[in-house]
């Protein structure tokens, strides 16, 4: 079922009715991306650094290549640190999106079945900003066991692959249900929804690519939470709901 719906998201992916979202997302992903470089930058000259130098004893001209070192491994740290928050920018995106890539893959797959409701914009800004706040410190968690050996790429997956896949499915859901509904859905099918959130992580690890996850996780989400509630007789879909109910 997971590859199924992974196959299927895929095949969405360049799709004609999918490129104005397509451009929309690469943009603005690769937008925020630029600027939270920047702002890392700038944090780190301005504060990280001259701590480090009332560390560090002055250097030596003849060690001025350590200097040198430094800037290298600096930069590598910053780059380090923006991939880190990849997945963060990813479901912060996705979050604004995903009512439009939604709306493609049911018109596209499931033409037969009852449309979803997308969710009014400010809610969805608001539910956007907080999973980017839940990303950063599930994160930050992932980012100090990186020294851990053997550690840190299942910390790196299994923390995205849970909150990417719980949020991303519940995202889906709601465009059908309500808040609560989604969340007892998605915790029946916490096993197989973690799964799918493992993929996601997966596709995230990938260079350039990973630039496409909010599309592919969308994508991916709705495709699962069909199939899912076809295959579900206590929330099967019946018709689309008229009210909805904005995240707590």
């Amino acid at each position: 079922m997971i590859f199924e719906a992974a196959r299927l998201s895929l095949n969405n992916l360049f799709a004609p009715e999918t490129r104005s979202v397509f451009w929309k997302v690469i943009g603005l992903t690769l937008l925020v991306l630029v600027g939270l470089w920047f702002g890392l930058r700038e944090f780190f000259i301005a504060y990280i650094l001259p701590w480090l130098e009332t560390l560090v004893p002055a250097v030596p001209e003849w060690a001025g290549w350590l200097t040198f070192i430094f800037g290298i491994l600096a930069s590598i740290g910053l780059a380090l640190a923006l991939g880190l928050l990849l997945s963060s920018v990813t479901g912060m995106i996705a979050g604004l999106f995903l009512d439009d890539v939604a709306e493609v893959v049911e018109r596209r797959d499931y033409p037969g079945d009852a449309p979803g409701r997308a969710m009014a914009l400010l809610p969805a800004i608001i539910t956007s900003l907080k999973f980017f706040g839940v990303l950063v410190i599930g994160n930050l968690f992932a980012f100090m066991l990186l020294l851990v050996p053997g550690v840190n790429i299942i910390a790196f997956f299994v923390v995205n692959g849970y909150l990417l896949g719980r949020e991303f499915f519940e995202f889906a859901a709601m465009r059908f249900r309500t808040p609560q509904e989604a969340r007892l859905f998605r915790a029946k099918h916490a096993g197989t929804v973690f799964l799918a959130g493992l993929l996601v992580a997966a596709f995230l690890a990938v260079p350039f690519a990973n630039l496409l996850t909010p599309l592919f996780a969308a994508g991916l989400m709705v495709h699962l939470h069909k199939l899912l509630s076809r295959r579900d007789p206590e929330f099967r879909l019946a018709a689309p709901q008229l009210g909805r109910v904005a995240p707590a």
